[in-house]
């Protein structure tokens, strides 16, 4: 973390001093170096780059070719963070079976299809405020949308409202479209992201649920307001780097023949990520991942995998994440 006592804020955060010099740099298309001093986090996160011709002048990198770049290690880091919580519970599982502990606190496994889908609509019948919820993939079965459709009305009944994430794929679901259509105006709202945490399901704050196998065929049942205001939190911090469903995502770069979702793959590829991984990541079929990378081989004109690789990294669309 890089604070100063002139400058005091990480490196990972924008001060309105910053926005406002980046804000200029934009529109002039340039700014002096001596003049983006007091904002020295616009260099750290990339915002701003020496100019090749001119040493004493920074030029502006357009926010959308950056975003992608700086939300990547916050994701992972997110990600690391819930995939911890999950062990964590686990390991401690067998030792809550023996603790005496008021029950309402408590982690529970629930074992079975049938009582997962249970549990959720009690949760469901039980919420009065909001439900939270995060779901990988993108192609929402039939019957995993009708019994999403259902305990949304016992929550909607209530006077509760509604915030689904999902990845970017999913904006291409029929199905996701015609359940979207049918939640009244206000109260619900749906975000994408680039990747996914896995499932996750927050009831008034107050319980949660995670999966407890990759499966499906068990799930935590947590009840301890810890974990339940940490698992709340990262849902929060994902929201925030989400783009809403009612927004169209952004290109790569400007005018750039390459769409959001392709240059994912781009990052993901560079990393060592095999199709498969890619697509699971990305929550996308394989096929649909290939026939992007094919787009891709394409646009650069690219002989070979090795050779896109390379591409890639010239052309700016994609920089390698580790």
């Amino acid at each position: 973390m890089n604070v100063s006592a002139t400058h005091p804020h990480s490196d990972r955060e924008l001060c309105e001093a910053a926005l406002a010099l980046y804000g200029e740099a934009l529109a002039a298309g340039r700014i002096a170096r001596s003049a983006a001093e007091p904002a020295p986090c616009l260099t750290a996160l990339g915002l701003l780059l020496p100019d090749p011709q001119d040493e004493a002048w920074l030029r502006p990198v357009p926010p959308s070719a950056v975003l992608g770049q700086l939300l990547s290690p916050l994701s992972r880091e997110i990600d690391a963070r819930l995939r911890l919580t999950t062990a964590l519970t686990r390991s401690l599982l067998p030792l809550l079976a023996d603790a005496d502990e008021d029950p309402n606190h408590s982690i529970t496994v629930v074992e079975g299809p049938d009582r997962i889908r249970a549990a959720l609509r009690d949760a469901s019948q039980s919420a009065r405020e909001e439900v939270l919820t995060a779901q990988p993939g993108g192609n929402r079965l039939v019957h995993n949308m009708r019994q999403g459709r259902t305990n949304a009305e016992f929550v909607l009944a209530s006077g509760g409202r509604l915030r689904h994430l999902y990845q970017h794929s999913a904006r291409y679901s029929p199905r996701l479209k015609e359940y979207l259509a049918e939640i009244p105006s206000g109260r619900l709202q749906i975000r994408t992201m680039e990747q996914s945490v896995g499932r996750m399901l927050v009831f008034d704050r107050a319980v949660a649920y995670l999966p407890a196998d990759p499966d499906g065929n068990a799930a935590l049942e947590i009840r301890h307001p810890v974990l339940v205001r940490y698992l709340a939190g990262i849902y929060e911090t994902l929201w925030a780097g989400a783009t809403p469903f009612t927004e169209h995502l952004p290109t790569a770069l400007p005018g750039a023949p390459v769409t959001a979702v392709q240059q994912s793959i781009a990052r993901l590829l560079i990393d060592g990520c095999t199709d498969q991984t890619a697509a699971e990541k990305l929550g996308i079929s394989v096929r649909t991942c290939r026939a992007h990378i094919a787009k891709l081989m394409y646009t650069l004109n690219a002989t070979s995998r090795t050779h896109l690789g390379a591409l890639l990294v010239r052309s700016g669309l994609a920089e390698p994440t580790r």
